[in-house]
């Protein structure tokens, strides 16, 4: 999906007279303002030279750590060297929102209760992708009111960008050993966004690290995916195996995925710099539905009508009824044994879609073996 796109003809500055001249109608404290003003928590100005984090990425691939997800190899060099993506990029502004819904049930104890369906908090409100575009796209518009006519390329998870680098650089946290980007201030429940634009802006300090010797992420993982500090392999990464995933899920990360149907937030939770996160302010990311706490039973039952209703608007409508049955199936083969488990389940055993089938066996089977394992 593309981002927000709006290029003029003749914007592209062809000298350094008119870039010093543009400079001196724009100020970057007037943006914060203006980004303020429109929910975003906090922004920064990157230097876009990421050749240190292209090297780190590429190896990634190399790995085969992105799994499925062969649009991460599409695009080359544009994801690490802004001005390919976008011709005549010489800036990036990079900004912070806020997501971790305040009314929400305590996570860990939903993560506690086997009968409970878990989906991460970043989640359980609408979808932050059209939301930040239209936001970034009128930050936009207030920029080209003060300098004119501009190139520029608004982002919300919606292109070939290496988002955490980018704001790193421009000072709004660094990228933790769990591969998430952390605000000393804030924690890491936030959403990113980014504008490139051919304003030439003074960057602002990039982040230093500050993860120290502590490594609670890295076995706070249920499924092991953080291979090594700074080092995720998404093919064993729960929010990749209930997400981006559209096949069946791998036989030795079930049991682990316990009762995350949507999403993990494992390594976040535990992550001590998470003291300092900030409720969200933003209303549309407040919980809908009930999914903060819903029970896995009724989730399962839902119609594909249901779900379509409950989940318009949201990022979770991305994966489908089917893949959401899979997870919930998933989900339930680990929930405690109970005749309301069992019965959810054998309901669904002659589903039409064959991963839905597939996954409900499964979850059958592991009943049935820890009741025969519970009688002998």
């Amino acid at each position: 999906m593309d981002g927000v796109t709006r290029e003029y003809t003749g914007a592209m500055f062809e000298d350094d007279a008119r870039a010093a001249a543009s400079l001196r109608t724009i100020r970057v404290d007037d943006i914060r303002v203006w980004a303020a003003e429109l929910g975003f928590a906090r922004i920064g100005v990157a230097n876009i030279d990421l050749a240190g984090d292209e090297a780190h990425f590429r190896d990634w691939l190399v790995a085969g750590f992105n799994g499925d997800m062969e649009y991460m190899a599409r695009h080359g060099t544009k994801r690490s060297r802004p001005a390919e993506l976008l011709p005549g990029t010489v800036s990036c502004i990079s900004v912070r929102m806020d997501y971790w819904p305040h009314a929400a049930a305590d996570a860990t104890s939903v993560l506690e209760d086997g009968n409970l369906a878990y989906v991460s908090r970043y989640a359980l409100g609408r979808d932050y992708h059209k939301l930040m575009r239209n936001r970034l796209q009128t930050l936009c518009d207030r920029i080209a009111g003060a300098v004119g006519a501009f190139g520029y390329r608004a982002f919300a998870d919606s292109a070939p960008v290496l988002e955490k680098a980018l704001a790193r650089n421009a000072g709004l946290g660094w990228i933790g050993k769990h591969t998430n980007l952390i605000d000393a201030k804030a924690g890491s429940y936030f959403f990113l966004g980014e504008i490139y634009l051919d304003i030439p802006l003074p960057p602002d300090e990039a982040s230093t690290a500050h993860c120290g010797t502590c490594s609670a992420c890295i076995p706070a993982c249920p499924t092991g995916a953080i291979v090594a500090p700074y080092r995720l392999d998404a093919r064993r990464c729960i929010s990749y195996l209930t997400i981006e995933l559209k096949d069946s899920i791998p036989v030795e990360f079930r049991r682990a995925i316990g009762n995350r149907i949507y999403g993990c937030d494992d390594c976040q939770l535990v992550c001590p710099w998470n003291k300092f996160a900030r409720p969200t302010l933003e209303q549309d990311f407040a919980v809908r539905h009930g999914l903060d706490r819903s029970q896995l039973v009724t989730v399962f039952a839902w119609s594909e009508a249901e779900f379509a209703d409950k989940t318009r608007g949201s990022a979770i409508s991305r994966i489908g009824y089917e893949r959401w049955l899979r997870n919930v199936a998933v989900a339930l083969g680990n929930a405690p044994t109970s005749p309301q488990i069992v019965a959810a389940l054998q309901a669904r055993a002659g589903a039409s879609s064959e991963l839905v089938r597939e996954h409900v066996a499964w979850a059958l089977a592991e009943h049935r073996h820890r009741a025969a394992a519970a009688s002998s």
